[in-house]
């Protein structure tokens, strides 16, 4: 799957991706950086690249649509995560693709869950959170 990183992400979350074989760019290599939020969505919807980001703006699907994108995916570590929990919710995002299509969606990744937003609610494609192992920073929940 092809992925576009924002510039809020650094060097471990790219090797992340490309250790999970996927084709990755990031908004600072093609010089987004600093760019408007509408300007970076539609360079990820010009090269069909589901968009990764820790920008809640970007959950807002009224401003956002992500049925015309390759799938909006927000990262929610809360405040002041460790690299570490910050990696995790990345795995599970990677994982969690394997298992689902987030083409046309918006997932939002957080501790114990992922919420999936799409236009069609009776479309299934989406994950399920019973689809997913147990997160590691709460083991009983899952990611």
């Amino acid at each position: 799957m092809t992925f576009k990183l924002d510039e809020n992400f650094g060097t471990r979350t790219l090797a992340i991706f490309r250790d999970f074989g996927h084709d990755v760019h990031t908004t600072r290599d093609e010089d987004l950086g600093g760019s408007n939020d509408t300007t970076i969505l539609a360079a990820c919807v010009r090269e069909h690249r589901c968009l990764v980001t820790l920008d809640v703006d970007f959950a807002n699907v009224l401003r956002f649509p992500p049925d015309r994108t390759a799938g909006i995916a927000v990262i929610r570590p809360g405040k002041n995560p460790s690299r570490e929990l910050l990696s995790s919710l990345v795995k599970r995002l990677l994982l969690a693709v394997q298992a689902g299509s987030i083409d046309g969606r918006l997932w939002v990744v957080e501790t114990g869950r992922i919420r999936v937003h799409a236009a069609d609610s009776s479309d299934n494609r989406g994950v399920q959170n019973s689809q997913l192992p147990p997160s590691p920073f709460h083991p009983t929940l899952k990611a």
